[in-house]
């Protein structure tokens, strides 16, 4: 019989196939009556490694995380009004006080003569989804650097990151468009049933914004010099939209009249503001722009997945 304070030799030790002290290397152990064990264990080790090659995207897997989803979002909405004093408000004002720029200075470009529409409703009309679009693809843009701390930290679909940025525009986006319905009624304007298509539009520049804003959210972590180019293209982007012209305005040339189309806000904002304030639909260029929306989304999640990996260690 050992004594308590014996040594155990490994030959001693039951088969590894028959007790859980075979799980422990051919090593010697001191048996000590104070320890519950004969020997301390390693706490066991998980490691997720992101899957190599090109994947679209884990709808499972932003499923089992959409309460980080809505609480990025809602965090997001809450840093942006952060010790404000009009908070939310300012969602309304920023395409509103645009409105009035516009109108003073681009009023020569008004459609009243060909549409019936005042000129400031026209403008507010196309800057409402034209402003949710900008904002949700320079915030995507930047929200893997500005998350650095938790990409590094903490486990989670990268995705999600992005997707919350949008979010949080949308909700800026639907708090605007309460001002939509008191300045037709003011402009004298009745609404249509057009109206009830604009939710459809509006989930059109939701893919195009995510599509725009992970590829441009992956580019950025790798090249930061997208976080100076990204502002600059959306201004120029906005004179490619029809927010403050139309779709078949003379201003456009017929060599920018097919090119334009390929634009992904540009169906989608023009056919907005015509479902909003009653006025033709233009099919072509909505099917051309829907198409060109869901082809960025593709393309914007699969080198995303692709390049997500290397994310911890270059940010």
């Amino acid at each position: 019989m050992n004594n308590l304070g014996a040594t155990v030799e490994p030959s001693a030790l039951p088969d590894k196939g028959h007790s859980p002290v075979g799980l422990l290397d051919e090593r010697q152990c001191t048996v000590d009556p104070s320890d519950p064990l004969p020997c301390e264990l390693d706490p066991p080790e998980t490691v997720i490694e992101a899957k190599p090659g090109w994947h679209l995207i884990d709808l499972s897997a932003l499923w089992r995380y959409r309460e980080l989803l809505y609480f990025l979002i809602w965090r997001d909405v809450k840093v942006r009004y952060k010790q404000t004093v009009l908070g939310a408000t300012w969602a309304i004002l920023q395409p509103l006080v645009t409105m009035v720029v516009f109108s003073l200075f681009f009023s020569r470009l008004s459609p009243s003569h060909s549409t019936g529409v005042p000129y400031p409703l026209f403008v507010f009309a196309g800057l409402l989804p034209w402003t949710f679009f900008s904002n949700a693809i320079t915030s995507a843009s930047q929200s893997i650097v500005s998350n650095h701390h938790l990409v590094t930290k903490v486990y989670f679909p990268r995705l999600i990151i992005p997707l919350a940025s949008v979010g949080a525009g949308l909700l800026d986006f639907l708090i605007a468009s309460t001002m939509l319905l008191p300045l037709m009624f003011y402009f004298g304007v009745c609404p249509s049933m057009g109206l009830l298509l604009t939710p459809f539009l509006v989930v059109g520049l939701v893919v195009a914004a995510l599509g725009v804003g992970t590829l441009l959210a992956a580019l950025t972590v790798a090249y930061r010099d997208f976080r100076y180019v990204v502002p600059f293209l959306t201004q120029l982007w906005m004179f490619a939209t029809p927010c403050i012209y139309m779709q078949a305005d003379a201003v456009l040339s017929p060599h920018w009249r097919l090119v334009l189309p390929f634009n992904p806000a540009y169906g989608l904002i023009a056919n907005f503001r015509a479902a909003s304030l009653g006025t033709a639909i233009d099919l072509s260029s909505l099917a051309i722009s829907s198409a060109v929306s869901v082809l960025l989304l593709i393309v914007g999640c699969l080198y995303f997945r692709r390049v997500e990996s290397s994310f911890a260690d270059v940010i």
